[in-house]
C-alpha cells in the first residue's frame, strides 16, 4: 500500500501513575504507547488519510505492542526489528498547580537510534505526498540527525512534500545544539510547524508570531509556516498570506500530544487539497477533541471534527 502521509520517528512506552498519585508511591502504572511521529500518523489515519510511520524497534513484546497499537488506528508500521535492542519509554505523573507535570526519559540506546536509511522502507517515502518528522528525532542520536537529513532529501529528490515540526525538548538537547541540527535540515523541508516559544528559544528571533513566520519564510525559503501559540490559537504563513485560527474552548483531560493531534489533521486536510486555511481549522477541532481523552493518541472521527467545526453543543450523543 502506499500511503499518502509517511512519519519517521521514535515510539515509546508510556507509563503514568494514577492521576493524583506520584511516580515514587504508586502501586499501578497505566501503559499505553506514545510517540510524536506514530502520533501525527493517528490523528492523520483517524481523518481518513491513509498513513504508515517508519521506525526500528526490538523484536520482542513491547516493540510488538507498539505495532498492534498503530494498526489499530489505521497506521501501517514499517518496522526494521533488532533482536537485541531495547524499546524506549517515558513515565509522565500529570500535575496539578501548582505541582507541574513531570516527564522522565528513559530511552537512551533505544532501538531507533541506530537507525539507517538503508533499514528503512525508503521506498514508502518516496511514494508518499507528505513525509513528517521532528525535532525530537535528531536530538536522539548523531546516527538519527544524519538519517534524519538523508530522509528528507530522499523526499525533497523524489517531488514528496516535506514537513518537519520544530517539537524543542529541553531535556534531549541544548537550544544551541537543536538550532544547529534543524538550520541543517531546513533546506530540505517545505512547511515548518514551530511554536512560537520554540522559534524564540531554539532560532533565536523575536517579534510576534505573524512577523516570526514571515521571517522564517524568507530566511529558510519554507512554502509554509505554521506557528502555534498554545492558548492564542495558530497562524500560518502560506504565499504571502497570513491566517490565523482560534483555539475552540474545550475540557482538558489530558494534554499530552495536542500539538501532534494539530500537526496530523493539518496535514491530512492538506493532502486532502484543502486550503491552509482549511487545514489549520481542522487541525484545532482535532487538537480540542484530543485534549478530552487519556493518552498520547487522538482517538477522534471525521463527525468529531465537523461537530466542532460547526460549533456543536457537546451534549449527549444518542
Amino acid at each position: 500500500m502506499t500511503a499518502e502521509l509517511v512519519t519517521f520517528g521514535e515510539t515509546m512506552i508510556r507509563l503514568s501513575p494514577p492521576e493524583g498519585e506520584r511516580i515514587e508511591t504508586a502501586q499501578s502504572l497505566e501503559f499505553r504507547t506514545a510517540g510524536a511521529e506514530s502520533n501525527v500518523a493517528v490523528a492523520a489515519s483517524r481523518l481518513g488519510c491513509s498513513a504508515a510511520w517508519l521506525s526500528k524497534l526490538p523484536d520482542s513484546p513491547l516493540g510488538r505492542r507498539v505495532t498492534t497499537e498503530l494498526r489499530t488506528h489505521g497506521v501501517e508500521p514499517y518496522v526494521r526489528w533488532d533482536d537485541d535492542a531495547r524499546q524506549g519509554a517515558y513515565y509522565i505523573e500529570q500535575g496539578r498547580s501548582p505541582r507541574p507535570t513531570n516527564v522522565i526519559y528513559d530511552r537512551a540506546d533505544a532501538a531507533v537510534t541506530t537507525a539507517r536509511p538503508d533499514e528503512l522502507a525508503v521506498e514508502a517515502v518516496e511514494d508518499a505526498a507528505v513525509f513528517y518528522t521532528s525535532g525530537i528525532t535528531p536530538a536522539l542520536s548523531e546516527t538519527l540527525r544524519e538519517t534524519t537529513g538523508e530522509l528528507l532529501q530522499t523526499a525533497t529528490e523524489a517531488g514528496t512534500t516535506t514537513a518537519f515540526d520544530l517539537n524543542y525538548r529541553s531535556k534531549l538537547w541544548s537550544p544551541s545544539d537543536a538550532r544547529d541540527a534543524c538550520e541543517s535540515l531546513f533546506p530540505e523541508v517545505d512547511v515548518l510547524v514551530a511554536a512560537e516559544r520554540d522559534i524564540r528559544t531554539v532560532l533565536g528571533l523575536d517579534g510576534d508570531a505573524s512577523t516570526l513566520a514571515s521571517e522564517l519564510a524568507a530566511d529558510f525559503g519554507f512554502e509554509t509556516v505554521v506557528v502555534t501559540r498554545g492558548e492564542d490559537g495558530a497562524l500560518a504563513r502560506h504565499d504571502g498570506t497570513v491566517s490565523e485560527q482560534p483555539v475552540f474552548e474545550t475540557d482538558t483531560v489530558d494534554a499530552i500530544g495536542t500539538g501532534d493531534a494539530f500537526v496530523g489533521a493539518f496535514l491530512s486536510r492538506l493532502i486532502a487539497g484543502e486550503s491552509v486555511e482549511t487545514a489549520l481549522a481542522y487541525g484545532a477541532a482535532t487538537a480540542a477533541l484530543k485534549r478530552t481523552v487519556h493518552g498520547d493518541l487522538a482517538v477522534v472521527t471525521p463527525d468529531e471534527v465537523e461537530r466542532v467545526l460547526r460549533g456543536g453543543d457537546a451534549g449527549i450523543d444518542r
